[in-house]
């Protein structure tokens, strides 16, 4: 019974997220559907690969994470199929698994669309379920598709990084309002180096300690964690940093839609000392 993680951001309110589960489970009713996320917003691919990121590594080997992510921001002419450290990545070639992974995947291959019919959300869900059906049946991935596909590539959302400071972008807000940040711990203990620290955000806003939970601090206060997955987190025990502090998620499109000012919301600085 292989086992299939389901990703995109199309929300609830449509009849896309059960139509697609329907459409998989018509191709094999063995299919066990586990949901990561429907609620990713729409065209933010920094937000959507650190999101999968962090979820897919913990799932078992030979798990199928199947990704209705922006599926169209290119005339689709096929899917992908990638084979990394164990996992089997679905998803447009639209440059997001490079995002995803921070490297190039380990295999992939184009997974061809049946012309005949509607290049649609739902014909991507039966192209995807056919593969994973065809890979657990004992079939190869360079069998079941083009491994000479030329993929999109595109860089990872990285912090800046000087000896003096880290710069880093607002991938995501959570259901709480806590602001996750793209500096990961080790990339934070690299450039710290034993330093003194101090985190600045929206300008005048400083904390100079870690806490190990939220309950570190008193009620209402401010407070910066590394969460589960590693990153940097704002948060205000039992309130909403995000809400409370005016803190946007960074996109791609804000440093040429946004004067300076506005990414003051969107960035956070460590300084050390």
């Amino acid at each position: 019974m292989p086992l299939l993680t389901l990703t995109s951001d199309i929300g609830y309110q449509d009849y896309l997220t059960g139509a697609i589960k329907g459409t998989l489970l018509h191709l094999d009713p063995s299919f066990q559907l586990v949901d990561l996320s429907h609620d990713l917003q729409p065209f933010n691919d920094p937000q959507s690969s650190y999101v999968v990121r962090s979820s897919i590594k913990l799932f078992p080997p030979g798990t199928f994470h199947l990704l209705f992510v922006n599926l169209f921001q290119y005339q689709p002419e096929h899917l992908l199929m990638v084979h990394h450290q164990e996992q089997y990545i679905c998803l447009a070639d639209n440059g997001l698994i490079t995002m995803i992974l921070e490297e190039a995947p380990s295999q992939v291959v184009a997974l061809p669309m049946n012309k005949t019919k509607a290049r649609n959300t739902l014909h991507c869900a039966e192209v995807f379920g056919q593969a994973v059906r065809a890979i657990n049946s004992g079939k190869k991935l360079q069998e079941i598709g083009d491994p000479g596909v030329s993929i999109q590539v595109r860089n990872p959302l990285r912090p800046l990084t000087t000896h003096q400071y880290v710069e880093g972008q607002i991938l995501h807000i959570d259901h709480f309002e806590n602001v996750v940040v793209n500096i990961t711990h080790e990339e934070f203990e690299s450039q710290r180096k034993g330093r003194r620290f101090k985190i600045v955000f929206k300008r005048d806003e400083v904390i100079d300690q870690l806490s190990e939970t939220y309950a570190d601090v008193p009620e209402g206060e401010k407070l910066a964690l590394f969460n589960a997955a590693g990153y940097l987190e704002i948060a205000i025990n039992k309130g909403n940093a995000a809400g409370l502090f005016g803190l946007q998620g960074f996109t791609e499109k804000s440093i040429s839609q946004y004067t300076q000012s506005r990414l003051f919301y969107q960035t956070v600085r460590v300084y050390f000392e």
